[in-house]
């Protein structure tokens, strides 16, 4: 990079009177702020999917070392329950970071757009919507999850 700008001295002056408006770094430091507040609200949603996602994990590693011994059929309905569950909460993390990845990239895009000649606006607002189909899946499979919860398990012998 550095090559590139000592080679060009007219890019490099180009480069450095478009960044030196602090006017024009302020906006979009403004314009990003909506971006990143969603990448906090994505965070603290991960931090509840990773929570249940941990005690789902750790149930099924118990459930299974128990079972080593002798188990039941009840046993094994009950962790083809929880391992379902698992399935559920480990996609929707997985969506859930696609999505915060993707607003990083919109952050990105925001600053970048602002110091190019060639407008990516279009780039920037189908990042944008990729974050909110990610955002979305990610949260659908967590309703999901949740629900599959809260029916809990029952097997044969319970009603």
């Amino acid at each position: 990079m550095l090559d590139l700008l000592a080679s060009n001295a007219n890019l490099a002056t180009e480069l450095l009177e478009r960044t030196s408006s602090t006017l024009r770094v302020q906006e979009i430091v403004r314009l990003s702020l909506a971006p990143v507040f969603l990448l906090a609200a994505i965070g603290a949603i991960m931090n509840v999917m990773m929570t249940r996602l941990i005690w789902v994990a750790d149930r099924i590693e118990r459930l299974e070392h128990r079972m080593e011994q002798e188990h039941t059929a009840r046993e094994e309905r009950e962790l083809e329950w929880l391992r379902h569950r698992r399935k559920l909460a480990q996609r929707a993390v997985m969506f859930s970071t696609g999505a915060g990845l993707t607003i990083c990239v919109v952050v990105a895009l925001l600053f970048v757009s602002a110091f190019i000649r060639p407008q990516i606006g279009t780039l920037t607002a189908i990042a944008w919507i990729g974050t909110m189909i990610l955002l979305i899946t990610g949260l659908l499979l967590f309703a999901r999850e949740t629900i599959v919860a809260a029916r809990g398990y029952r097997g044969k012998d319970q009603p």
